[in-house]
């Protein structure tokens, strides 16, 4: 079995992206979405995006954005991956992976087994689905954990993450009960809304390669 993937989510200071690269991140999370407690604005996502290796992925985060807005974002930026992660169509995401050069994720929150049936309309138009809890006041980010029972056994068709609530404690339970092949984590490894700390990112991330 490969090396679980680890996503940090939500950074927003050169300090955090430096402790998520150290600790061994795969990946690491800008928001760009005003709500958020997380939000970046694209002259500092990309000036963020700027300080990564280039053997971790720059993952940055839209939430309902127009068209135009959106190929601006991605033109600042330059990330390595696009994950939409609010009511998005099946036919925008893969609209955008077509045209662009940029890998597709698309968070999704999990109520049921239907919603795991209903994913199916993106087969083909996203390159990963993010399972998340489902939306809250936000779209994600709230520290919820979904139900990993629904997960347990499924067979995926869609190469996928698991997002939502996880921690330094939880994070090598859910791996075991999902065979997650990448992990999400943002909320988590706060000590305030926004403020990520270098210390749990650090557990995180070593939690999640032992498990």
């Amino acid at each position: 079995m490969s090396e679980t993937m680890i996503k940090i989510c939500g950074l927003k200071t050169p300090e955090a992206i430096d402790a998520a690269v150290d600790a061994g991140a795969t990946h690491v999370g800008l928001v760009h979405f005003e709500p958020s407690p997380r939000h970046v604005s694209l002259e500092d996502a990309a000036k963020l995006r700027r300080r990564v290796p280039a053997e971790v992925k720059v993952v940055l985060l839209l939430v309902n954005m127009d068209v135009i807005p959106t190929g601006q974002a991605l033109d600042t930026v330059q990330p390595d991956v696009v994950q939409f992660h609010g009511n998005e169509s099946s036919q925008w995401v893969g609209l955008v992976r077509d045209r662009t050069h940029y890998e597709v994720w698309k968070a999704w929150g999990l109520r049921d087994r239907q919603s795991l049936v209903d994913i199916g309309d993106f087969e083909g138009k996203i390159d990963r689905v993010l399972y998340d809890a489902p939306a809250k006041k936000l779209p994600g980010g709230n520290g919820y954990p979904l139900d990993w029972n629904l997960l347990a056994g499924h067979e995926h068709r869609i190469p996928w993450g698991l997002a939502g609530g996880l921690t330094p404690d939880n994070v090598a339970k859910a791996i075991r009960m999902t065979g997650a092949p990448l992990v999400d984590a943002s909320s988590g490894l706060e000590s305030a809304p926004g403020v990520k700390d270098v210390d749990k990112i650090a557990a995180f991330c070593k939690a999640a390669r032992e498990a």
